[in-house]
């Protein structure tokens, strides 16, 4: 805490507030775009601020006779504003605040305002700080970094001594705030440092933990020592580089985006490298130059953090028990006692993280440095010299609860790469596919945690699938083929043949059986399998079931299968695994199950015979057994298990009566889930109109299915999600919907004139993400049907226009799945002709014709 005085000056012969702020602005920037917008450059212009506020005080101190101070808290207390930052402010009154007070405020808030500066203030008389305000924990948090700016100094001084000294009521509050805050904030990142676009102030590791090692050190030495506790020294001098290098791209970003946000976007990071001159030629080089300087501050300032917090625990000072050869156990963690000992025993390291893990409890820092600084010595073979160092390895890889969070600490001090030099290949290895979240080691590791979530106690949420992990004999080589499974992503060649490549020389020095390397090699070679049967085939498709059957083989195979598909999608970002697709993931698996275990014959049948015997459980009494029959005749199979008996009927009650140029519908919706019935008779266009509809209202469509039956009714089926909340917020909404198909139905209103303006402005909005485009058939995937997979940028009204190309050809869309992955959208069609496959020919001209469609949406053309 600060008391420099700074003057107030008098307006006469000064620039006015808007030219000074605008001359340190210029100034400002002219560091940042020579990328020298660090501390430095962020003192200078908070300092030129300071400036404004005294002018500002000076006139309107008229307002009032009580004594009040003007306190820099937060990022401007510690004198890091950046070029659109807030200003926390707090107006403290050694007083009442009346009137007087009330226009004092005023007159000095609503020049910053005018200057378009956004303001967090805090009004408070002195007397409200003899107690803790322990219902407001961010503002507990900033008063950490208060800092003198104007006004009367003796009011700041006692304020200082109230919330500062170390007998003050405020000390502890203030770090159960900071610990609080600082665990929610690193929940909303997955708790991981390792974010292939990452907030440069909000995410673990980046500015915000920098703040609150120096806030933890503050409260924790009140005496003003101020050292940053540390295993290996240094670390001041190192987290005050990691600051500059974040302070410097803060900087670079605000330039960029023109206002204060702080998302280092992949378009962002190109701008910096380029500002900082990384290394490499081509543009992606640069970038993964750069992201590697940043990962690795980011994990200096983890270290830091954990020390510090360790620190704050009061249960750092437990006295220290044996608890294995060797090991002992403290409030730090697990460690060795003896250290010239284990020096020269590296098979022993292993056992330092196997009793963290059995001890609920970290490994200590002190034993991190330690095996950081012995490890180059030791080759592979050295940590697993003989049988029992490599089953020790394997039982270590059980999936349990703080598995992820010893094997992350091995791979943030090199143990698991000296272990397995093929893992170092990956080692913050940044892929920029707009999908995945994460970079590609902390993906697997992340994999590796949901697995082990299932074996937890909080496994509950998934029940069934942690039912299924407890079935397993050998779940210890599902997490092998996990940490493996990605490696080969090092080059841009077949990373899943890649990856079993690498990792059959690990599987042969530990001597791993020749059942379970083949079982290893089979998980990482087919890991993306179940996601694109699951996710782009028709999993109601007795065929997809009997295909991926045939793939897998065995039981035990499909089950490893499908908890490490489930543990993958969900590391991909914590959106990904959404309960939609979990639950095509399980109908996949149970579909497959009863075909490896009752066979396929039997199980359609009976599945057949369950669906009619719950039919006619359920039917009305105004529907008859001849509608029923009638109605079904014609219909795919795959209807009975896709629709519950009660929607058949309202199905049934729709088609009664209808006329030719009748459409009718129902809208329902499933927890966070629409789906609506279209049914009419067979026309043309139908699909690709109702899919152009939905787009009209900004839906997200999951999934779409068109069939007929003998009677020439068409029943279309679509799932989807309210993205923009039209249906929620509009009482109206489900009408206008239903309207708009009924009008484009009859030609009542024209689709194409309707959808243009909403098309001219996604248009202007596209994201300016590169997306390659991709148009593929697959002939050979299903006996009954064509499969169209079409990737592309993900636009509004994609679906639509693609649907509308594959009608011009009279093809029947029987069934499409969608799909996003960040950027890109993939559509899977599945088509027939008369009732036939596709001939090679029309695949060719419509291959043609939806490149065109394609190529033209997005503008390439």
């Amino acid at each position: 805490m600060t008391t420099d005085h700074v003057a107030q000056p008098t307006s006469a012969g000064k620039p006015s507030l808007n030219q000074a702020l605008q001359a340190a602005r210029d100034a400002y920037r002219k560091e940042v775009r020579l990328a020298r917008g660090g501390a430095r450059a962020a003192a200078a212009f908070t300092g030129l601020v300071d400036e404004l506020l005294a002018r500002m005080h000076g006139d309107a101190a008229d307002q009032t006779d009580t004594p009040v101070a003007l306190i820099a808290v937060g990022g401007y207390g510690r004198q890091h504003l950046c070029l659109h930052s807030d200003i926390d402010l707090l107006v403290l009154f050694d007083g009442s605040i009346d009137t007087a007070e009330k226009r004092f405020v005023k007159s000095l808030l609503h020049p910053l305002w005018d200057l378009g500066f956004e303001v967090g203030q805090q009004v408070r008389q002195l007397s409200e700080f003899t107690q803790a305000d322990t219902d407001n924990p961010e503002f507990l948090v900033s008063l950490v970094d208060s800092r003198f700016l104007s006004g009367d100094e003796e009011v700041f001084r006692r304020f200082d001594t109230l919330v500062h000294s170390p007998q003050s009521v405020w000390r502890q509050p203030t770090i159960t705030a900071l610990l609080s805050l600082l665990s929610d904030r690193h929940r909303q990142y997955n708790a991981t440092i390792y974010q292939l676009e990452p907030d440069i102030k909000e995410a673990p590791g980046a500015l915000r933990d920098v703040a609150a090692i120096r806030s933890l050190v503050a409260l924790i030495q009140p005496d003003g020592t101020r050292s940053v506790p540390t295993a290996s020294g240094r670390l001041d001098e190192a987290l005050d580089e990691a600051e500059e290098f974040f302070l410097r791209i803060r900087s670079i970003v605000h330039l960029e985006n023109g206002r204060n946000l702080n998302g280092l976007s992949f378009d962002h990071q190109e701008a910096v490298a380029e500002r900082f001159g990384s290394p490499g030629v081509a543009v992606g080089n640069k970038v993964e130059a750069l992201m590697s300087v940043y990962f690795h501050h980011a994990r200096i300032v983890g270290r830091i953090l954990d020390s510090a917090l360790s620190q704050a625990d009061p249960s750092a000072s437990v006295r220290p028990e044996p608890v294995g050869d060797n090991l002992r156990r403290s409030g730090e963690g697990v460690s060795f006692v003896d250290t010239v000992r284990a020096s020269l025993q590296p098979k022993t390291w292993l056992g330092v993280f196997q009793v963290a893990i059995d001890s609920d409890c970290p490994v200590s820092p002190e034993t991190l440095a330690f095996i950081e600084r012995h490890g180059d010595r030791y080759t592979p073979d050295d940590f697993f010299p003989g049988t029992t160092e490599r089953d020790q390895f394997l039982r270590f890889l059980t999936p349990k609860p703080g598995l992820y969070e010893r094997l992350s600490e091995m791979h943030e001090n090199g143990l698991l790469g000296r272990m397995f030099p093929e893992f170092r290949k990956i080692y913050c290895r940044v892929i920029r596919d707009f999908y995945h979240k994460y970079t590609v080691d902390e993906h697997t590791l992340l994999t590796i945690r949901n697995l082990s979530t299932l074996a937890g106690p909080d496994s509950t949420a998934r029940q069934r699938f942690s039912n299924i992990l407890g079935e397993l004999d050998e779940p210890e080589l599902i997490v092998f083929a996990l940490l493996f499974h990605d490696v080969g992503k090092w080059t841009n060649k077949n990373h899943a043949e890649e990856s079993v490549r690498m990792v059959s020389a690990p599987l042969r020095r530990l001597r791993i059986a020749p059942e379970a390397i083949r079982t290893v090699e089979f998980l990482i070679r087919h890991h993306l399998e179940m996601s694109v049967a699951a996710f782009r085939r028709d999993s109601e498709d007795p065929e997809v079931a009997r295909q991926f059957a045939r793939l897998v083989g065995t039981e035990d195979r499909l089950k490893m299968l499908c908890l490490l598909t489930l543990a993958d999608v969900q590391a991909v970002s914590p959106e990904t695994l959404t309960p939609w697709k979990e639950e095509l993931l399980w109908r996949l698996y149970v579909d497959t199950y009863n075909h490896l275990t009752l066979g396929y014959g039997d199980e359609v049948i009976a599945t057949a015979r369950s669906n009619m015997s719950g039919l006619r459980a359920h039917r009305p009494p105004e529907i008859s057994e001849h509608q029923v029959a009638e109605f079904l005749e014609g219909l795919p199979q795959r209807y009975l298990r896709l629709v519950e008996p009660r929607t058949v009927y309202d199905h049934i009650l729709l088609s009664r009566d209808l006329e030719s140029d009748e459409l009718r519908t129902t809208l329902k919706k499933h927890e966070d889930v629409w789906e609506l019935s279209v049914v009419t008779k067979d026309r043309p266009r139908i699909f690709s109109n109702i899919c152009g509809v939905l787009s009209y209202f900004g839906m997200d469509i999951l999934r779409g299915q068109a069939m007929s039956n003998n009677q020439n009714v068409v029943l279309d089926l679509f799932r989807f999600v309210d993205a923009d909340r039209f249906l929620a917020l509009n009482e109206t909404g489900q009408s206008e919907l239903t309207r708009l198909l009924q009008d484009v139905a009859t030609g009542t209103a024209d689709l194409a004139s309707t959808l243009k303006g909403r098309e001219e402005a996604a248009r202007v909005k596209r994201d300016r993400m590169r997306v390659r485009s991709l148009v593929h058939f697959d002939h050979h995937y299903s006996d009954r049907y064509t499969v169209l997979e079409v990737s592309a940028a993900n636009q509004w009204g994609l679906l639509y226009r693609i649907s509308r190309a594959i009608s011009a050809y009279s093809c029947d869309i029987e069934l499409v799945l969608i799909s996003t992955e960040g950027s890109r959208a993939i559509d899977v069609f599945h088509l027939t002709r008369d009732g036939e496959k596709l001939s090679l020919s029309m695949e060719e001209d419509l291959r043609r014709d939806l490149s065109q469609v394609i190529s033209t949406a997005d503008g390439s053309h």
